[in-house]
Parts: structure tokens; sequence; C-alpha cells
């Protein structure tokens, strides 16, 4: 049974992305925020990216229009209520995450209660919930319209049914599932980290110029992105939060965050985002 209206909660960056890729493969959304400010953020920023992809010749101006009507920008939570599928994708700490869960799972008896986390354990998040049976993890990649992965996270007590028609979802609207256990850092991060993390301690021990160290990778190694401007991309943030859980719950110094790392983060120089992160952004 394919999902015809999802809810995703927290209409951020990440929120905002999964809105339109579900928008845009013809899946009604509720976007919910408890403020108006940042929904007005949210539409305004999934508007620039239909444009864009309006300009690139990838959407037609009814299907730009179509895809916009399919989100309403919401704050009330009641309204996420007869959902098929709700995403969580709110700030990576486990106590603001619980307490949605713990509403959702009230006001949306038959739904599947997905989480964006990249660190968080599924199964901490599901203690919130009376039926966790119906609660796994969608790790979705960012830019969310652009990127194809996303990873199924199956907790201790997921059930079957929500695994299948999660990945179900996933290739509805053009995305491709991959299914791991639930254990920080899933598979992508906890492959990626500690590249990441090694060049930031090779940046912060003066070994090598920042432009040298992303060269070296991008030419030598054939990657897109160096390994510092991926940071950036990510957000320090993000990767500090991701980068704590994996060390709290392996205990392997790879995964341990660089003094330097923790320096910018508390100094608000996220990356991208904030305008400043290993390179400085306009």
């Amino acid at each position: 049974m394919s999902i015809s209206r999802i809810g995703v909660v927290g209409a951020g960056f990440m929120g905002s992305g999964i809105a339109e890729a579900a928008a845009r493969a013809g899946v009604d959304v509720t976007l919910h925020e408890p403020g108006q400010e940042p929904l007005d953020r949210s539409k305004a920023r999934i508007e620039q990216s239909v444009a864009r992809a309006v300009k690139g010749g990838k959407l037609t101006e009814a299907d730009a229009g179509q895809l916009m009507d399919r989100i309403e920008w919401t704050t009330s939570v009641d309204d996420l209520a007869g959902s098929d599928l709700v995403v969580e994708a709110v700030v990576e700490d486990v106590q603001v995450k619980g307490p949605v869960f713990q509403r959702l799972d009230a006001l949306a008896p038959d739904a599947i209660l997905a989480s964006n986390t990249s660190s968080i354990p599924i199964a901490q998040i599901a203690s919130w919930t009376q039926n966790p049976d119906r609660v796994l993890g969608l790790h979705f990649f960012s830019p969310v319209p652009v990127m194809k992965l996303v990873e199924i996270v199956v907790g201790l007590d997921t059930g079957a049914d929500a695994v299948e028609r999660a990945a179900e979802f996933a290739e509805q609207i053009g995305k491709h599932p991959i299914r791991t256990k639930d254990r920080s850092g899933f598979i992508v991060n906890m492959l990626l980290v500690p590249y990441l993390m090694a060049a930031v301690r090779m940046y912060e021990d003066g070994f090598a110029s920042r432009e040298d160290i992303d060269d070296g990778m991008k030419l030598g190694a054939g990657h897109p992105m160096g390994p510092l401007t991926l940071c950036d991309f990510i957000g320090l943030d993000v990767l500090y939060a991701v980068c704590d859980s994996l060390y709290e719950e392996f205990k392997q110094p790879e995964y341990a965050p660089p003094p330097l790392l923790k320096r910018m983060v508390v100094s608000g120089h996220h990356g991208r985002k904030t305008g400043r992160g290993f390179y400085e952004y306009a």
C-alpha cells in the first residue's frame, strides 16, 4: 500500500528537503513547526529550490505549482493526524525528539513513525512510544532532493511491516533504500566520520593546508568534494553530535571529535550554513 500523505516535524534544511522530495513524487505533505518564522523560511527555501529546478528544465511551471500545492505548512501538531508516515527532523537531541515521539504516538496511532536522526539510537527514541514496532529510522542525506540514498534503521522492536512500507516509500519518492541495524552512525557515518576527523586532525596539526588536504582527496582519490569542504557542507555542529554519539557507543579514538572541531562549534562556525567553517562563504 503506497504512502499518500506524510507529516514532517521540523522545517529546517533537512525537513524542508524531505517535504520537497515527497511532494515532487506526488505525496501530500504536512510540514510542522511550532513557530511561524521557521515555516516562512522553509517555504521560501522550497520555492527557491523549485525555481532552480524549473530553470534547469527538471520541472515544468505546472509541475512546480502542483508540487507547492501539495505542501501544507502548519504550526499545529494536530494537523499531522491522518498521516500514513511521520518523519521527525528536529534538532539532534533525544530530550527534544523523545517528547515529539510521545506526542506522535498518541496523535497518529496508525502511522509509521520515523526519525531522520544520524546518530541517536532508534531504540531510545522508540522507548518514548507505546508501539515501538512502528518506529524506525529514515536517514536522508543532504541535499535531500538531490541525494538518492536513504538508510532504513531497524530498531530492536521495529516490525517487519514497518520496514517494508518504509522501503516502499523511499522507492516511491525516487530514493534507494539500504537497511542497517540500530547502531550509532549506521552505515555511512560509521565509515565516513573517521575519514573526516582524520582530515580535521591533519589540518589542526598543521600537517597540510586546508586546500591541499581537499585537493589531495579530490585529485588523488577521485572524491567530488574534499573532506574539509564536506565537513562545512554537512555542518560542523551536526558532525560534532555524530562524533560524540559514535565515541560514546564504541569508545574508539577515531570517532572522537578533535579539540578544533569543538572550538569551532562553540564559536558558531558551523560551516556553509553560518557563512564560516573551515572556509568562509559569502
